[in-house]
Order: C-alpha cells, then sequence, then structure tokens
C-alpha cells in the first residue's frame, strides 16, 4: 500500500519495552515481504506467535494444470454454478493459473470459518461479484461489498464472514506482491494526480477484532504453500493483537471508485489498469463514455497477443465486443493468436456515446493454463464463434450487480 497505518496501542519506539498491564512484555511481530526490503508492519500480540501445539500432516491443495489442450480462446461459463462447496477456503475452483497467477470461482455456502487460514506465498486479491462481509484479520476488520477488490497479503492470518445472501468471489493468486500501478506513483509512493484512484479509494481494517482472544486453548491454522494444505494449532488466538503500525495490511478498494481514462480514439488496455504483480496485471473495465473523434470506432481493433494472454471475466452489462457471454464468464484468449470483436459488433459499436459494462480483466505475459476442474465450464462452440454467421448461446442472466 502507497501509506502508512496504525490501529490500537502501539510503544512509542519500535523495538522496546512495551508492558501488558500485569507487567509482562507484549509479544512483537515484523510481518512484511522481500527480506527486510519490501513493506511491513510491526504487530503486537498479549501471547507469543509462536506457541505451536500441534502439527498436522499436510494434504495436497493445487490445482491440475492441463498443459496439451488446443492453442484456441476458451469461453468459461460460470453463472449456473451458485455453490462450489462450503466455506471460504473449500470452495475455490481454481480454472486458470501459471507459475506467475491463478484465476479461481468461490462461491460458498457456509457463512463463516471456524479456523483460520493463511497463504504463506502468495497474495490474494478477492473480488466479490455477489455478497457482503467482513475480512476479520490479525490486522483488524474490514468491511466488503460488491464491486470491491479486497487484497490480501500473504502471511496474514483472517477469516471470511459472509452476511446472508449469495455469495460469488472471483478470487487472483499473486506468487508475487501485488501492487498499484508504479508509473501512477511518484518516488514518495503517493498517487499522483493523473492516476485512475487516490489513496481516499482505499479502505483499511477499522477496529480490532476482540472476543475471547485473551484464552488460551487449540486454534487451527490452515496454511498453504507450495500446493500444499498444511494444519498448525496454535495455543492463542492469532487476532491477540492490541495494536500495530506499517505498510503491510489487508486493503479494499472499489471498481466504482476506478476513474476511466478516454480519448478521442479508442485507448490500449494499459489505462484500465488498476494493480499488477511479476508478469501480470489487473484491469477494471467500468462505465465510461465512449471515443469521441467524429470517426471513432469504441468496439476494440483486432489484436495478436504475442507477448500476453487475456482473460476477461464478465461483473456486469452488455459487453459491446462480444456475443453470447454471460455473467460470470471468462473469456480466455492466448497468447500467439490474435482475437478481437465478433462479427457485426464493429459496425454496431459505431456513433455509440457510452457503455455502462463493468468486467476484471487479468493480463499474464507468461502462458497461463486451463485446470481439471475448468473442464465443466468450457463453451466448446467459442473459438469458431468469428466465423460469419455464427449463432452463439444467448446470455443467460440479467444484471446481478447492486
Amino acid at each position: 500500500m502507497p501509506f502508512y497505518q496504525r490501529l490500537g496501542q502501539i510503544p512509542r519506539k519500535r523495538h522496546t519495552q512495551f508492558r501488558q498491564p500485569d507487567g509482562s512484555l507484549y509479544h512483537e511481530q515484523l510481518v512484511g515481504t522481500l527480506g527486510f526490503h519490501g513493506v511491513s508492519s510491526l504487530l503486537y500480540h498479549r501471547h507469543a506467535p509462536t506457541e505451536i501445539r500441534k502439527v498436522g500432516t499436510p494434504r495436497p491443495f493445487a490445482p491440475k494444470l492441463l498443459k496439451d489442450r488446443p492453442l484456441e480462446p476458451a469461453h468459461l461459463r460460470t453463472l449456473a454454478q451458485t455453490s462450489t462447496g462450503g466455506d471460504y477456503l473449500q470452495a475455490r475452483q481454481t480454472l486458470l493459473g501459471n507459475a506467475d497467477v491463478t484465476m479461481s470461482i468461490c462461491n460458498p455456502t457456509e457463512p463463516r470459518m471456524d479456523y483460520y487460514y493463511k497463504n504463506a506465498l502468495a497474495d490474494e486479491v478477492i473480488f466479490v461479484h455477489e455478497g457482503r462481509g467482513e475480512l476479520w484479520s490479525q490486522l483488524g476488520k474490514l468491511a466488503f461489498e460488491p464491486g470491491d477488490y479486497v487484497v490480501i497479503p500473504r502471511t496474514i492470518i483472517h477469516q471470511l464472514h459472509f452476511e446472508e445472501g449469495p455469495v460469488r468471489l472471483l478470487i487472483i493468486e499473486s506468487f508475487s506482491p501485488v501492487e498499484t500501478c508504479r508509473r501512477y506513483r511518484n518516488h514518495f509512493g503517493q498517487l499522483l494526480e493523473h492516476a485512475p484512484y487516490c489513496e481516499r479509494d482505499f479502505r483499511g481494517p477499522s477496529e480490532l477484532v476482540e472476543g475471547d482472544v485473551r484464552e488460551s486453548g487449540e486454534y487451527e491454522v490452515r496454511v498453504k504453500k507450495d500446493g500444499l494444505l498444511h494444519t498448525l494449532v496454535y495455543g492463542h488466538s492469532p487476532f491477540d493483537v492490541v495494536g500495530w503500525d506499517g505498510y503491510f495490511y489487508p486493503y479494499a478498494t472499489s471498481i466504482h471508485d476506478f476513474e476511466p481514462i478516454t480519448g478521442r480514439i479508442h485507448q490500449p488496455p494499459p489505462v484500465h489498469q488498476q494493480f499488477e504483480g511479476n508478469n501480470f496485471v489487473i484491469c477494471s473495465f467500468v462505465p465510461r463514455l465512449f471515443d469521441y473523434h467524429p470517426l471513432a470506432i469504441p468496439a476494440p481493433y483486432n489484436h495478436s497477443n504475442v507477448d500476453s494472454d487475456e482473460v476477461l471475466y464478465y461483473v456486469a452489462g452488455n459487453f459491446m465486443s462480444r456475443k453470447g457471454v454471460d455473467l460470470a464468464s471468462f473469456t480466455w484468449h492466448p497468447s500467439g493468436i490474435p482475437h478481437g470483436p465478433h462479427p457485426g459488433t464493429v459496425e454496431a459499436s459505431i456513433g455509440k456515446k457510452e457503455t455502462h459494462e463493468l468486467a476484471v480483466m487479468l493480463d499474464t505475459f507468461r502462458p497461463l493454463y486451463l485446470t481439471e476442474a475448468a473442464l465443466p465450464y468450457v463453451d466448446p462452440r467459442y473459438p469458431m464463434s468469428w466465423q460469419p454467421g455464427f449463432v452463439p448461446d444467448p446470455p443467460r442472466a440479467a444484471d446481478m450487480m447492486d
């Protein structure tokens, strides 16, 4: 994150004595990335965060990537899948991935987790398509609602608590730190005037988690690392933090607060960029005015993905360059072959003044692969859908966004 935050009680100077009411020391913990060169925060616990009581048997927790499929565009239709399992962790289905990033759907039916979760190697970006609730972590409570991106840095122990109603999430897992766009930040990290978002658009934890944090017992933490899910049982709640400060914490920002960049002629995809990681970017397509040159063509031009794969996840509205695409669908156009608007959509776009579409895009600079879990969602007709006269299956739902 580009700015400093603090919450709760902390000592005047770091790495100095900070005592509890009974005279014992609070337990200081540094949490951060990239050794001692990345962003970090200092947490102050009532109990030692190292008190392991039991170690469970790890179990496989990695998608199977399919690397021998034909080179072709793909359309994954996930709208009909209203439930993918139990709680937030159990309900994940990874559909696309490579060594840098994965994309998963997650439609849980359980409102909360009765254990704690930590991704030891990856940041997680949750896009909330449907549902409301709170992220609880060592650093406090963070409310979320439809349209929010919730960014959870690696190593942060957390739970998700959902309000009653359907939940539909897109989860992007990054094996490098997720950041705001470098070209929108000055050398101090402040977001610049031409950025499509500013610090006011980001929300950090609002209050620390309270409850049974003073009680001893057994607290299960499930840790994802190297394709395995590990189980560690601690003697005290990981939420026993009385205060913290730093630059390393979960945060949320809404796709509705992204300010579109427009021009006289069609703007290239980088103007939609919201986040970046190593070898990929995340973009937000939001309602905006179309190009205003008198001869402008609002639909995107055909282009070859020479160096990148492009995945669009459709959130709301009618995406003008695609036919037959549902909400909660993914379209994947791999590197090596050109892609562009469906037949008829270019002419149909001329003269249009604005769009009300919402979509999340992932562009990767190494090839993506479908997973076994993705196969039930594949639309077998999509690769041939650019043929003249092709009639796609109609979309299956109206706008779901609040």
